[in-house]
């Protein structure tokens, strides 16, 4: 803002035939001209010259143009973002197939074969899959289901829910019957009530460990599930009861077999409260790993004694470090970081746990005195916050048994995230430095290190199904693969990476998504993996949670219970389709990048020889072509 000439607020000016200074002859350019003040110039119209603003009105303009500066800047933006999302091509929105209408919003859900466990108000409600129908619902808390689990085992469904005082109840699901097996950490007097944060049970249901936590501690508790004995008595129920008590008969038929119809059998699901089941049997107590003190040990020869069969090396206890020597260390340490240790730190979180529990192979094997069935759980992985070592513990022990370790794998870095695949064949584990560690469980033996890009750091890890592309689609190997895996690592920046593994080449890493910048709404949060179809399934920020049902071709959202299929909804449809490699292409040419290097440099020699016997005036030829080949398979091998 300025005020003309003739205002008020009129300066005094120079005459206009006069200067400050001497008088010069300009440049020839504009450009070149000096920027000196309006005051100085010559050639000036005198009414049409503008006074400056007294103070404060000048510092207000200042204000005022810089707000409308910085309002356009931000005009501007809008409107390039805009434009840019407009460019972008918009996915196809296909509608849900059912809908399931619920009286209130669930707290939560869980899939498992053909059923929807959803937990609500005083219970959870079961659901059946095809025909979004209830066919049963428990509610008989006091208080609202926030968490609930269901693990597959076959014929039966193990169902797990967490109420809002932290209580788990273990529920045995089997044709048309609901059993209540036990509420597992329930206790009269609830100021001593403790609290389940996370539960698995292995696979085949053979035991389950649940994390709970109270009064300052946390700890991990191991059961041995007897689903052999609840088999028995509720399809043989005579030979399990007392002869001399007349067996009262149920009203329902659980019995007979298994309906062909679902929803025929849905109709006759009931809660059986009077039928009680055997208890599991609790069988370890594992607890965080203290933190490292000064040694008790008079002489480094009974560390070794403590140490007995290799059992907890390599976890930091047993040593022959004297508290002398790490108070010296820790002054040392606060001396040297002094500035940023002076200011207030947040109060440390309660250490957390993540647990597997994994197969026999070449890595744990079973004692050669029990006799377990086949794919059968023998030992427990677990490694916890803040922690750098993932610990092992056999599951062959009783209660009585000391709970050490029977083995220790440390990193370099605190463990941040792991990840079992579903064939229990591979391990991840990733580090807070960005470095993952690769793990063959089946043959033993780790599948290499790899290094995120600098400034990345894992927030999650999916496993893929193994597949190699092959004139630009995904072909997978009909048989089993060793020691062959890909994985996909979504980082804290919202990056994505592909993980590969193969023998002993080691690992190699490449981006699928870079972070996106420029577009925060668009960034992915989370990843979702479709097993059957051997896909994932990025997930942007403002995506609700979805949910699939293992072994069957339906989708869910847990908004309202919407239900999508497959095979009405052309994009999946396309995911679906089996692309598979039969096992004799593996063995030739047909897909040369699935052979070893060794094994492909001498399939083409011995291809090249006979072409040569055949051919030997071509001599020369073969000779440049096995050069070529041998150039390239040098640049592959670079790469990697």
């Amino acid at each position: 803002m300025s005020f003309p000439r003739g205002s008020q607020t009129q300066k005094i000016k120079h005459p206009i035939g006069t200067r400050k200074g001497p008088l010069e002859v300009p440049p020839p350019t504009e450009k070149d001209w000096p920027k000196d003040d309006e005051e100085d110039h010559v050639l000036v119209d005198p009414d049409e010259e503008l006074d400056s603003l007294p103070q404060p009105y000048r510092m207000i303009n200042k204000l005022v143009n810089l707000l409308f500066d910085r309002s356009w800047e931000i005009i501007e933006e809008r409107n390039a973002l805009r434009e840019a999302e407009s460019s972008q091509i918009q996915p196809t929105v296909y509608p849900p197939l059912g809908e399931i209408q619920l009286n209130k919003m669930p707290n939560c859900m869980a899939v498992s074969q053909d059923y929807v466990f959803i937990g609500g108000a005083k219970g959870f409600s079961i659901y059946n899959l095809y025909s979004a129908k209830q066919i049963y619902a428990w509610e008989k808390l006091e208080v609202d289901v926030t968490s609930i689990w269901a693990t597959d085992l076959g014929n039966e469904i193990l169902i797990a829910p967490v109420d809002e005082m932290g209580i788990i109840r273990l529920f045995y699901f089997y044709k048309e019957g609901l059993y209540l097996v036990k509420a597992i950490n329930e206790v009269d007097d609830t100021s001593k009530q403790t609290t389940c944060i996370k539960m698995e049970i292995s696979q085949g249901g053979d035991f389950a460990a649940f994390l709970l936590q109270g009064a300052g501690d946390i700890w991990l508790d191991v059961y041995k599930l007897p689903k052999e004995t609840w088999l028995k008595k509720l399809e043989h129920p005579q030979l399990t009861s007392n002869p001399k008590t007349k067996v009262r008969q149920p009203q329902l038929n659980t019995l007979g077999p298994i309906s062909a119809d679902p929803l025929e059998m849905d109709a006759n699901v009931s809660f059986k409260g009077d039928i009680k089941l055997s208890l599991p049997v609790y069988i370890m107590k594992i607890k965080p790993p203290k933190p490292v003190t000064g040694t008790t040990f008079k002489s480094p020869l009974e560390v070794f004694a403590k140490i007995k069969d290799c059992y907890g090396l390599g976890s930091g206890q047993n040593h022959f470090i004297k508290d002398s020597q790490w108070e010296q260390q820790a002054e040392i340490f606060n001396a040297s970081y002094k500035k940023y240790l002076d200011r207030e730190w947040e109060e440390e979180p309660l250490s957390t746990a993540t647990f597997y529990f994994l197969l026999p192979s070449c890595l744990f094997a079973m004692p050669t005195e029990v006799k377990s069935p086949s794919g059968m759980a023998c030992v427990l992985g677990i490694h916890w916050t803040r922690s750098h070592n993932f610990f092992l513990y056999s599951l062959n022990r009783t209660l009585k048994d000391k709970a050490d370790p029977e083995g220790v794998w440390p990193c370099a870095a605190p463990i941040a995230v792991s990840q079992l695949s579903c064939s229990s064949s591979y391990l991840v584990l990733a580090c807070e430095d960005g470095v993952l560690t690769l793990w063959d469980l089946a043959k033993g033996f780790p599948l290499g290190v790899a290094a995120l890009p600098q400034g990345c750091f894992c927030q999650s890890i999916h496993f893929l199904k193994y597949f190699l592309v092959h004139k630009g689609q995904n072909m997978y190997p009909e048989g089993p693969v060793k020691s062959q895996m890909k994985c996909v690592v979504l980082c804290t920046d919202a990056s994505l990476h592909l993980v590969e593994a193969s023998g002993t080449q080691g690992p190699t890493i490449s981006v699928l998504v870079e972070r996106c910048s420029s577009f925060p709404r668009m960034a992915l949060c989370a990843l979702w993996t479709w097993p059957s179809v051997k896909s994932s399934v990025p997930l942007p920020l403002r995506e609700p949670f979805l949910w699939r049902s293992p072994g069957s071709q339906c989708l869910l959202c847990l908004q309202t219970i919407h239900v999508s299929c497959s095979e009405a909804c052309p994009l999946l449809e396309n995911i679906s389709k089996n692309c598979t490699i039969p096992q004799r292409d593996l063995d030739n040419m047909a897909f040369p990048q699935a052979l070893p290097l060794e094994k492909r440099c001498e399939r083409f020699l011995q291809k090249s020889y006979r072409k040569l016997e055949k051919n030997p005036e071509k001599e020369e030829e073969h000779w440049a072509r096995l050069q070529k080949y041998s150039l390239s398979l040098q640049r592959e091998n670079f790469k990697k």
